[in-house]
């Protein structure tokens, strides 16, 4: 089950902030939620590290444990990296790409607009957040979506990412390429969770 509490406590609980509020939130009052707030400057065992940064890795894109670790099973029967394989499939999910494209504040919010049938995959209704985004494939907002203020706001403030071209103007977001593992802006030590997962 996907987590649907606080963000800013989610946030504040793996260290990192999932969201803007959060970002803010986690300025005035860094540290663990509650009253002992030492968590992070505690020394901590070499499992409890592996267990942050798995925890870290699925929340900022939003997924279940089983989700996460079937994807790691499938990273890992591959040839090569199997850090560099996780993070490119989590990474070309269709809700990934388009809260990287900036048509979602978050990736939440990108999850809602995928489920509610708002975003076409190559002019195909696509609800499915797992789909896997191919190089070349484009996305399009609905016609009747693309007054959304959340959609207009989020645009005017992400940053690009060199793997995804961006036509503001048409809300239209092409993959150009898969990612390179070190150009993928998420906060975690891959090798750290593949670790984790092949105990």
């Amino acid at each position: 089950m996907n987590y649907t509490g606080p963000k800013v406590k989610l946030s504040r609980r793996v260290g990192i902030p999932l969201t803007r509020r959060a970002a803010k939130s986690m300025e005035r009052r860094p540290g663990a939620p509650g009253m002992h707030r030492s968590r992070f400057s505690k020394k901590v065992s070499d499992y409890g590290r592996q267990l942050l940064e798995k925890q870290r890795l699925r929340y900022q894109y939003n997924i279940t444990e089983r989700k996460l670790r079937n994807y790691y099973l499938k990273a890992a029967s591959q040839r090569g990296n199997t850090a560099k394989h996780l993070i490119e499939m989590l990474e070309t999910r269709l809700d990934a790409i388009v809260f990287r494209a900036g048509l979602a504040p978050t990736i939440h919010a990108a999850r809602q607009l995928v489920g509610h049938g708002h975003i076409l995959v190559n002019n195909k209704r696509t609800d499915i957040a797992s789909f896997a985004v191919q190089p070349g494939h484009v996305l399009t907002v609905r016609e009747k979506t693309r007054n959304n203020e959340m959609i207009k706001s989020a645009l005017q403030s992400v940053e690009d990412v060199p793997y995804i071209n961006v036509d503001r103007d048409n809300m239209v977001v092409t993959l150009t390429r898969i990612p390179e593992m070190e150009e993928v802006p998420v906060v975690c030590e891959l090798s750290v969770v593949v670790e984790y997962y092949s105990k």
